[in-house]
């Protein structure tokens, strides 16, 4: 509930100074998600967020060590629960970043209950923007099916996700939030191995350098609105 006591609050919070924000002071990124946002098998250097965040600081936009709500095997639903249940939070971030939605379809929720619960996490990212939708952005679910640890069931995995990167990219596109589809990306790794973590599932810290040089120009220009 106080996320969207927030997100009505801050409404109308101060846009007008977002074009120089990336000269007045270091920027605040909250990053949401589950496995694959918290890194699960690269070294932390090596996980997107902060890949991101370095990328931005080593061409001259300063970006704070990302705050990471993320958890192997996080469902949408514990999603939830963490951010409610987190007491640290900043009362704005200047970028918020949400990758949810694996482990439902993994562990066999129907994307009919994945859509309100993402659309649900969504309105508290924007919330958690300070109700600026120009500084949040959704990653698409990767394709594990392009693994060696999804390879048995790959075309019924790729056809899973591909249902529930639809629900996610439809939501977005009613919110006018940035949507950026890595998915591509990941079915890369049945052919390169590199980009495939030495748990023979999640994405190499390669793999993540590759996402973030696919939108880190979008970023850039999210930031400038």
């Amino acid at each position: 509930m106080r996320h969207f006591l927030l997100f009505i609050a801050l409404a109308f919070y101060g846009c007008a100074s977002s074009s120089d924000i990336m000269q007045d002071r270091s920027l605040t990124f909250l990053a949401l998600g589950d496995s694959y946002t918290i890194g699960e098998s690269v070294a932390e250097d090596q996980r997107w967020p902060v890949q991101l965040a370095k990328k931005m600081t080593d061409n001259g936009i300063q970006v704070q060590s990302p705050r990471i709500i993320a958890t192997t095997g996080w469902r949408t639903d514990q999603l939830k629960q963490a951010i409610d249940e987190a007491n640290d939070l900043k009362t704005s971030y200047d970028m918020v970043s949400l990758l949810i939605g694996v482990n439902n379809q993994y562990q066999g929720r129907s994307v009919e209950s994945f859509a309100p619960e993402f659309e649900e996490l969504l309105l508290m990212a924007i919330a958690q923007a300070g109700g600026n939708k120009a500084h949040v952005f959704v990653v698409s679910i990767p394709d594990y099916g392009k693994t060696p640890f999804g390879a048995a069931k790959e075309e019924e995995i790729g056809k899973a996700l591909d249902q529930y990167n639809a629900v996610s990219k439809e939501i977005c596109e009613q919110y006018d939030i940035a949507y950026y589809d890595i998915t591509p990306i990941s079915r890369e790794a049945k052919a390169s191995p590199e980009l495939v973590a030495s748990d023979r599932l999640h994405p190499s810290g390669e793999m993540y350098r590759r996402w973030v040089d696919l939108f880190y120009q979008d970023v850039i220009n999210q930031m400038k609105k």
